[in-house]
């Protein structure tokens, strides 16, 4: 089997994908823009063959980049880059070569446009925010606002994490919107809807059934942890509401998902919504076709005592999963930001928690924005040492 993987070098920890991949006896062919002394070793031994492009933005490169390995090895039979940046051209790739194992250009807009989504979760009856495009102006959102309320949420139709979005509490900030914000018509907007954020992650067969999956519950605003700089904390749960395991599947179907890893994100509403459910629901926010970010991945594998990295690379070799699952557990990350002083410092956390840390390092620039400086990860038994565990990171002296 010839796998083409686009840029497994990022993140850093995708190649674990590559290795699991090549252990079930799949060939990696990797094409990305990084020189190849750059890329780690467990990277370098997991390829067969690695093609440097000058651009991964430059699409003709790509393309004889894959042309290449086709002519070297035969017909590819996989290309895929698990990263949201390049799944428009991870599909445009399958649609020239006819790689038939993921989406092609025809689907993409349905995964990559909010405002697409919405039609799919229409079509499976899934509750959902309701959604106006900025383009139809502003009188149009005035009479949108007088159906949903203030505040507002609007936010780029197409882009990942909180870049971008931008909460309307008034009508002077809805003009001010109009006014700033030269590519509106680029925009959707959202009513505001306050839960946190639990997730749907599950890897999914040629037949559209789950092979793992679990949830991973977030704080309710990237936005504001962005903008405001506050300390970010998330938990991957040891197990999973059934009406979110119910919601999740249903999703998967509405959007005819296969040989995928994704990543589905809902509002747990903290109140009633009329028109949307009770206190406690499930609310579908966007779909990601492509793991969560960060260290989540492995994290995943921290609270179930599995390998997500080999359940993905079995789903793609045999159809199945050959990987176990273990003993169940919460699996908490916390970080910390450098412009704060915190009352436990750095030695007495480690101190504390000892063998339950799984994770302990500097975040790369990159994700310090949205994730801090300093994380700490831990394995833990329940909801009450997690809550412990979040509050003994972040408290900070006054």
């Amino acid at each position: 089997m010839n796998f083409v993987f686009i840029s497994p070098h990022f993140p850093y920890t995708y190649w674990n994908f590559c290795r699991r991949l090549k252990q079930n006896g799949v060939r990696v062919l990797g094409i990305a823009d990084a020189p190849y002394e750059s890329l780690s070793e467990e990277l370098k031994e997991s390829l067969t063959e690695y093609y440097r492009v000058d651009s991964l933005e430059n699409y003709d490169e790509v393309y004889r980049a894959v042309a290449f390995f086709a002519f070297r090895y035969g017909p590819i039979d996989w290309i895929e880059s698990n990263n949201e940046y390049w799944l428009e051209q991870d599909a445009r790739l399958r649609t020239d070569f006819n790689v038939t194992t993921g989406i092609k250009s025809d689907r993409i807009q349905s995964i990559k446009e909010k405002s697409e989504m919405k039609k799919y979760y229409a079509k499976g009856n899934i509750p959902t925010a309701r959604q106006i495009r900025a383009a139809e102006g502003i009188e149009a959102l005035r009479s949108f606002v007088g159906q949903v309320g203030y505040p507002i949420i609007t936010k780029p139709d197409v882009g990942v994490g909180a870049s971008g979005t931008h909460k309307i509490e008034g009508d002077e900030q809805l003009e001010g919107f109009f006014k700033t914000v030269n590519d509106y018509q680029n925009y959707v907007v959202e009513e505001f809807i306050t839960g946190e954020i639990c997730s749907y992650d599950a890897i999914i067969n040629d037949e559209g059934n789950a092979l793992f999956e679990s949830m991973t519950v977030w704080p309710p605003s990237i936005m504001d942890i962005v903008n405001l700089k506050l300390d970010l904390s998330y938990y991957v749960d040891k197990e999973m509401p059934e009406s979110l395991r119910e919601l999740g599947r249903r999703t998967v179907k509405a959007f005819g998902i296969w040989n995928r890893f994704v990543h589905l994100e809902f509002f747990r509403l903290y109140n009633d919504r009329e028109g949307l459910g009770k206190k406690g629901d499930f609310v579908a926010l966007e779909v990601n076709m492509r793991p969560a970010g960060g260290y989540t991945p492995d994290m995943i594998n921290y609270a179930h005592s599995t390998d997500v990295y080999k359940i993905w690379a079995d789903m793609v070799a045999f159809g199945e999963s050959r990987t176990t699952l273990g003993k169940q557990q919460y699996c908490a990350f916390a970080s910390r930001r450098d412009i704060y002083k915190y009352v436990h410092p750095h030695e007495e956390v480690l101190s504390r928690y000892g063998d339950r840390i799984v994770m302990c390092e500097r975040m790369p620039e990159l994700f310090s924005a949205a994730m801090g400086q300093q994380m700490y990860t831990v394995r833990l038994q329940c909801m009450e040492e997690v809550n412990d565990f979040v509050t003994f990171v972040h408290e900070k002296e006054q």
